[in-house]
């Protein structure tokens, strides 16, 4: 937990020294009021006094409360101030943090997992800042102070408070040991939560062309039982708190003037009013330091979480992203790839899915990737882009590995289309001047250069904003076609040195498909070209096709050669297309 206040700027520390100085006004103030409180009460006993005297005290008094009243709400505006600032840090730096993150630690922490932590922990920590610092600052003061004006009252109502501090702290510490392994349950079932609304929300087509509701709904209703149930301990067992402090804080009120009943009985006429006064006066104070004792108990019911959290945030904070820049930059690039001797596995894999694969892209080639399903056809291509690591071997790019050049150089000169359209919510405008294609681009001309290329002019054009319409989050107000033209029209207005199609034409039919390759190919003559394909009509006229095969080149040359030598090729051209239209081709 203290790691995180590692994060506070040194302007917020002086918020915070501002801060105690105040709470230390605002005790002084507080602690006050009994002295006024027995100063009225001899003032009243005492026979000759003047009501001028009583009105000076009680003014005092009220001026001493207006006080403790506006250093208090001092202390609340600089301590939530910095707890607003410190939240609003962390996010952004967790937010860097994923951001920097590979696949590998993306898919160690999972999606639902990093949104809690950057929603509902910080918020936690938020919390017990605001809330807490004040507690922590104000209850050590004021139980201090207040302990050093009771002592040397009286013994037994000194044990009296010493006996109920004993108490509470030992209920509180027993409880605490009971409920601090839940609060990190609970977030870990927050996560959960959060994973199957996120899968439900996501899939809710599949699930109601399935009918699965009812089987989405169980899913959601066991794991939300379970927090509910985790919940539901932690609150019960905290809600035994309160009532027991209140017990105590009354049981305490109760045995001082039980006690004080007995001391003035015995005690002689002059002494009476002393002990009376000291009665009270020790009432005030002795409720001043149990009040103190349940301020720090209340840190206690929000410390666990806060701690919790803090420690999951710090688990991002502390993870260093495995694909590290490099310091060379990218001024010219032609496009040039090879691949030297590649191998690749998944973190944690115990197989490769790649295996020595080699192969040369020269500039202004068309290279075309195919195979069966889970021959590492996109594992190849994400490579490329550094999503992941080689785990032997070299990628070049103009004889340059990869791994030395800036990751934003490196993904600046690429063009990459992934197999499901990622769209975004805004406009057709700007999902395709996206990033920093909008920095490249001057005009509305060049979005519709590239809206034509990729075949999305055409249904844009019938919308009744045209490139100003709007676009819903996940572009679920369009097709599966109209998506993918419009992720690859956002790589075609990039001009990139480098495209990587995977898979991005299978939704698509024959006739879009071809439009697109015919206009792709005069637009990108001197670009390098990865198309992954499943359909032998998409790659054919590719300038080298790699087929793999449980992650080993089975073959590489043109579409005619393939057939000839390559069985893995001609078993998938011949599950496609007939003998009669092969050889007619």
């Amino acid at each position: 937990m203290l790691r995180i206040f590692k994060n506070l700027k040194p302007w917020e520390w002086l918020y915070i020294l501002s801060a105690i100085a105040f709470v230390t006004i605002q005790v002084w103030l507080d602690l006050k009021l009994p002295d006024y409180t027995s100063e009225i009460t001899r003032l009243v006993l005492t026979e000759g006094s003047k009501m001028a005297d009583i009105w000076i005290t009680g003014g005092k008094m009220l001026s001493s409360a207006l006080g403790s009243l506006i250093a208090t709400v001092i202390v609340g505006f600089l301590v939530a101030r910095m707890a607003a600032t410190l939240s609003y840090r962390l996010r952004n730096r967790l937010y860097d943090r994923v951001n920097a993150f590979s696949m590998e630690e993306i898919g160690h922490f999972s999606t639902s997992s990093l949104i809690t932590r950057t929603t509902n922990d910080i918020t936690q920590i938020q919390m017990f800042v605001s809330m807490g610092l004040q507690v922590m600052i104000k209850a050590p003061i004021t139980a201090t102070w207040a302990i050093v004006k009771i002592s040397g009252k009286s013994w037994q109502w000194t044990a009296a408070t010493a006996i109920t501090v004993v108490v509470l702290v030992t209920i509180t510490l027993s409880i605490v040991v009971f409920v601090m392994p839940k609060f990190k349950l609970i977030q870990s079932l927050t996560d959960r939560l959060n994973l199957v609304t996120r899968e439900n929300l996501t899939g809710v087509r599949v699930v109601r062309a399935y009918n699965a509701e009812k089987y989405q709904e169980e899913k959601f209703e066991t794991v939300n039982a379970r927090l509910t149930g985790t919940n539901l301990f932690v609150n019960r067992t905290m809600a035994l708190m309160m009532p027991g402090m209140y017990l105590m804080m009354n049981g305490l009120s109760l045995s001082i003037f039980w006690i004080g009943a007995h001391l003035i009985q015995r005690a002689s006429m002059l002494e009476k009013i002393d002990l009376y006064r000291d009665m009270i006066v020790f009432s005030s104070y002795a409720m001043q330091v149990v009040m103190s004792f349940m301020m720090l108990i209340f840190i206690f019911v929000i410390l666990p979480r806060a701690t919790v959290s803090a420690k999951r945030i710090n688990e991002v904070l502390d993870t260093e992203p495995k694909i590290l820049d490099g310091e060379e930059e990218i001024s010219a690039a032609r496009g040039e790839v090879e691949f030297k001797n590649v191998s690749f596995k998944y973190p944690n894999a115990a197989d490769y899915v790649l295996f020595d694969v080699s192969f040369r892209a020269a500039p202004g080639e068309t290279v075309a990737i195919i195979g069966s399903t889970g021959s590492g056809k996109s594992t190849l291509i994400n490579l490329i882009s550094r999503f992941y690591d080689v785990s032997e071997g070299q990628i070049l790019i103009d004889g340059v590995d990869i791994r030395n050049y800036k990751q934003s150089d490196l993904r600046g000169i690429i063009g990459y289309v992934p197999q499901r359209a990622v769209i975004f919510s805004g406009t057709v405008a700007s999902n395709i001047a996206f990033g920093d294609n909008s920095r490249k681009m001057s005009g509305s001309e060049e979005l519709a250069v590239a809206a034509s290329v990729a075949q999305a002019e055409e249904f844009i054009e019938k919308m009744p904003l045209k490139y100003d319409a709007s676009i819903s989050q996940g572009g679920i107000n369009l097709s599966g076609g109209q998506k993918q033209r419009l992720s690859i029209a956002r790589a075609i207005a990039r001009q990139p040195k480098i495209f990587i199609f995977d898979d991005s034409f299978s939704a698509l039919d024959y006739k879009t498909d071809r439009l697109l390759r015919q206009r792709l190919a005069g637009h990108t003559s001197d670009a390098t070209t990865f198309i992954v394909a499943q359909r032998i009509g998409t790659i054919r006229n590719a300038d080298k096709i790699i087929v793999l095969d449980s992650g080993r080149v089975a073959g590489i040359g043109k579409h005619d050669q393939l057939l000839k030598s390559c069985e893995v090729y001609r078993e998938i051209a011949l599950s496609q297309l007939s003998k009669e239209e092969l050889s007619d081709e």
